[in-house]
Formats: C-alpha cells, structure tokens, sequence
C-alpha cells in the first residue's frame, strides 16, 4: 500500500516548525526557523507579515527536502498557530493596516485597567451575577467574574480601531478583514479565497463566547467590532479548508485542519478522555483539562476554550495560564545568569536551596489565582551570600510554583480525580522543573520522547479524519513515552515553608504597577503586620516589564 504522508505545520511565537509524518507517526522530514518579533515601542510586541510568509514558505520547502519528498507527494496537512496573535487587512487590495499585533504585546495595558476598574462593567458583571442567581446558568456564572486581560484579542482589536485611520475609513466602507494569525495564513495559502477560523482559535480571542457557540454580541456592540470584517467559524477539521494555492509550493496540499497550538497539544497528547490532564512549558504555561461537552465555568481564573469541534463532537478545556515561561528563562540568559538553559537544572541542584532567595515570573501580570496583570517581576530576598546558582534556582523554582498554583485552582474548581500530567513545551526538558512540579502536584509527569506535541496533534487530527488512523485508540497506542517522574511526598513537606514564604512574595509585587492598591498586596500587609518579619530579608526592585521599570 503507498505511504501516505502528513505535513505539520506549527507557528509559535517564536518558531515555525513543519514535519512530516509517515502513518506510524514516525518522523521522516523536518524543518525549524525562527519568527523575529519586534519591539517597535515599549511593550509593542510585532510579527511583520512578510516576513512571517516568506519565512513559512521556506520551512516548509526546507522540510519537504529534508525528507526527500515533493508537495505532491503530501497527502494533506495541518495547521497550528499560536492563539490571540491577529492581523487586521484590506478585503479589496489584501494589504494589512499593521503588523501582527501579538499575544505578549501590551499596548492596550491602560484600556484593560480601565474597563476592568470601570464602572460600567462592574455593572456589567453584577448584572451577570443576578441573572446568575435566577437561572443558575454556568454562562452568567462565568460572565460574573470575567476580567479583560493583555493576552486576549478583545482590547488590542479595540485599541486598534481606535488608533489606526486606515482601519478606521476601511471599517466605515466595509473594507476591513479580521483574522488572528491562522485565519491570515489561510487566507494567503488559499490565494485571498478563504476567510475562516477554527472554534479552538475563535474562543481564544475574548469575544467569542463557548457557551452559544458565536461571536459575542455584547462584545461586538461594546467596543465597536464590526461582524463583517469576522472570519466564519468552522470545525477544527475538514475539507472546507481546501487546498494551497498551487504555484506556493509546486503543487497544491489539502488542507485538512487549523488547530490552536494548545489544543494541537492535547491531541498530541492524547487527552481525549474528560478528566484527561496536559501541561505545555513553552514561551508560557498552560495547564489544560479536558471537561469534555460542557464548558467549565470558573470563579478563579480559568478560562473556558472550546478544545475542538469534529462535527457532533463538541470538546471544551479548562485553561489555566502563566504568560512567562520560556521568555523568563531566555531573559536570564540575557542577564548573564548562564550560558546556556540546558545547564540549568545542574546549577539549580548545585545549592541546597535559593537561600531564600524567590523570584516572582510576571513579566506580562499574573493569571490564576491572583489574575493581576498589574503584577511585577523581581527577586525578593537577595542577600551577600547570595550567588548566580541561587538567583537560578529561584526562578526555576518559581516556574515550578506557578504551575503548581494553576493545578490548585483545577482541582478546586471541578471534581475530577488527577493521577498524571501530560507533558510537553520546550521548557520540559528541564529535569528540575519537572521533578519539582511532580513533587508539588503529587502526581506522576509523563514526558513524551519528542516534546513539541503541537506538530504530532496536527498529525494526528489530520491522520484521524483522512481515516490514516482508525481511531483515538489507535493514537494512543502510538504515544511513546520518554520519562516518567513520579512525586516525592517528603520533597514537598520540605517545601512548605518555602512555598508560603514565596506566596508572600508574589502579594508583595501584586499591584505593583498601580502603586501596590492590590488586594493581595494590602492582605499580605495586613497579614505581614500581623506576624514576625523573618530577618535579612529584603526587596530589590522589579524587573522591567516588557520594557516598563518602576
């Protein structure tokens, strides 16, 4: 029988890769490349589009010569993009208004103060509460405390519409297109014919609600976005994507799927059971569980996604989020703390401890539970005794804590029982971390071999619907595993007093870019008033935050 073989395509935030699959999921062709981001002004963070197409054009010839195949020798292929990165262009020249506008980019950092402190959405959310209240309905439950954050599309769009004219005359005459980053690619690799997006990309954006399937109307009417401009929304996998345009690569691929990269994720991982639990430890963390067909309605922070949609199958996540991961560990490259990340972890385990020494991961806010994106960055408690070992054992221990707390608030919230994670994410290659988060979880941590899970879950969703394979069983019984790390409990009673200790830290830089006014930073005052300071102890300063310094 002729091979049959899947190209995967993954554009993360700081990488493209493309690989190509035989029908065991063996790898026989692959490719990587880097997206440069610009940083045009302090906290703008961009993707020039040109640069992005010409750089995916190459990856992908690249692959297919790696592997010695052509574009027509491809059965199809799959997509997955990262999430709430988008683009706005003109629907007649095809020309964009502004270079993507990214997922990190805090340029609508004072718009989402204001509506989050404003009194016209505090209305908003009680009026929520009491319809809550009456019909015990889990979407006005989730509406009662939601909260604008950097990382959604909602505000970025709006302060794009506000603050680029030539968007502005093109929504007045009907001009405007819309798309996050998968629903442009698209729209280039079909030759500007096809405007869509996925249901795992659409529900990334902060206006499209997973409660009723569609756009938010109240979103659309609050800030101005226009329902024409707004690619139509499609299930993750099927034919309606079509094919390349045939002169990109020499000959035309079918498309089969657009994935967001968190679910391509879960599907590498194989969490297709509710309950079913995946950690990605890439340039952030996201901790992701499968609720199956009900969207999970969150009072701490976690946020409702819809994992995929395959016809009658309708599959929601649980997503807790920690923005700074990856960029955390490269920013102390930066600094000089070491060489290289892959050292890390053996210059962690060089000292006993960080000698109280904590470092608070918050370069864009806080997620869950403190989901404060007025939060700094810094190191508390550095002392002369304090080395470069201890600096680094602190921050990767942060990264561990972070996690840890994201996990708390998934097992607060729902009823499932937990006895493993899902690894995957650059960042998992880390044994420290790793071992840390088993430790403090007390759960096992499954590590795949090949720890970039997004390529594979494009595969496979792809590999699924062509009918390559015959069944999510069938995906499973080809995961294969690299290393297990399973939970020391004595480890984790040493670390109580360190997490707590670390805890406090965390209020302390709370609030920080609104003069400390935070709840969880006026608590840990009243709590800190309350006991004995412990000694030698002190803070300095906060890191920048995306070029912001107080």
């Amino acid at each position: 029988m002729e091979e049959k073989y899947i190209l995967s395509l993954d554009i993360g935030t700081t990488t493209i890769r493309s690989v190509i699959y035989n029908s065991r999921t063996e790898i026989v062709g692959k490719a990587v490349a880097q997206v440069t981001l610009h940083y045009p002004i302090s906290g703008y963070v961009e993707i020039d589009p040109d640069e992005l197409w010409t750089i995916v054009i190459q990856v992908v010839n690249t692959c297919l010569q790696n592997a010695k195949l052509t574009a027509g020798q491809i059965t199809a292929m799959g997509v997955s993009t990262q999430r709430g990165t988008f683009i706005t262009w003109s629907k007649t020249t095809g020309k964009p208004f502004h270079r993507f506008i990214t997922w990190k980019d805090l340029r609508a950092d004072e718009l989402v103060k204001q509506w989050n402190n404003s009194f016209s959405w505090k209305l908003f959310k009680f009026g929520a509460y009491v319809l809550y209240i009456v019909s015990r309905s889990n979407r006005f439950r989730a509406g009662s405390v939601f909260k604008f954050s950097n990382n959604q599309t909602t505000l970025r769009l709006y302060w794009a519409l506000l603050n680029i004219p030539e968007l502005k005359v093109a929504v007045e005459k009907n001009d405007a297109m819309f798309g996050t980053l998968d629903t442009w690619l698209l729209y280039k690799m079909t030759g500007s014919k096809i405007h869509m997006t996925d249901v795992s990309s659409a529900s990334a954006t902060g206006f499209y609600d997973p409660f009723t399937m569609q756009w938010s109307n109240w979103a659309l009417q609050l800030f101005g976005i226009p329902l024409a401009a707004l690619p139509t929304v499609v299930d993750t996998a099927g034919e309606h994507f079509t094919s390349t345009a045939p002169e990109i690569w020499g000959h035309a691929i079918p498309i089969r799927s657009f994935i967001a990269d968190q679910t391509a994720s879960m599907w590498g991982s194989c969490c297709f059971d509710v309950g079913d639990v995946k950690l990605t430890m890439g340039t952030g963390t996201f901790f992701n569980i499968n609720t199956g067909s009900i969207p999970h309605a969150s009072v701490s922070g976690l946020y409702p996604v819809v994992g995929w949609r395959l016809g009658n199958e309708l599959v929601f996540s649980a997503e807790g989020a920690n923005n700074d991961t990856a960029s955390i560990i490269k920013w102390a490259q930066n600094l000089g703390l070491f060489d290289n990340p892959q050292d890390t972890a053996e210059i962690a385990m060089s000292v006993p401890d960080s000698d109280d020494v904590f470092f608070i991961p918050a370069f864009s806010g806080l997620g869950p539970p403190y989901n404060d994106c007025t939060a700094a960055s810094g190191f508390v408690g550095m002392k002369p005794s304090t080395t470069k070992a201890h600096l680094v054992r602190a921050l990767l221990e942060s990264l561990a804590f972070r996690t840890a707390q994201l996990y708390s608030c998934v097992r607060t919230e729902t009823s499932y029982t937990f006895n493993s994670i899902r690894l995957d994410g650059g960042v998992s290659n880390n044994d420290f971390i790793v071992q840390l988060v088993a430790d403090l979880t007390g759960l096992r941590v499954i590590r795949p071999v090949e720890v970039e899970m997004s390529s594979l879950g494009c595969a496979h969703i792809v590999g699924l619907h062509l009918g390559i394979f015959t069944s999510k069983e069938e995906l499973k019984s080809l995961r294969k595993i690299g290393s297990v790390f399973t939970p020391r409990p004595q480890v984790k009673k040493s670390y109580e007093v360190t997490v707590a200790r670390w805890e406090e830290a965390v209020k302390r830089m709370c609030g920080w870019y609104l003069g400390n006014k935070s709840p969880q930073y006026r608590n840990s005052i009243h709590d800190s008033n309350n006991s004995i300071k412990p000694q030698n102890s002190f803070k300095v300063g906060s890191m920048k935050k995306n070029g912001r310094s107080k």
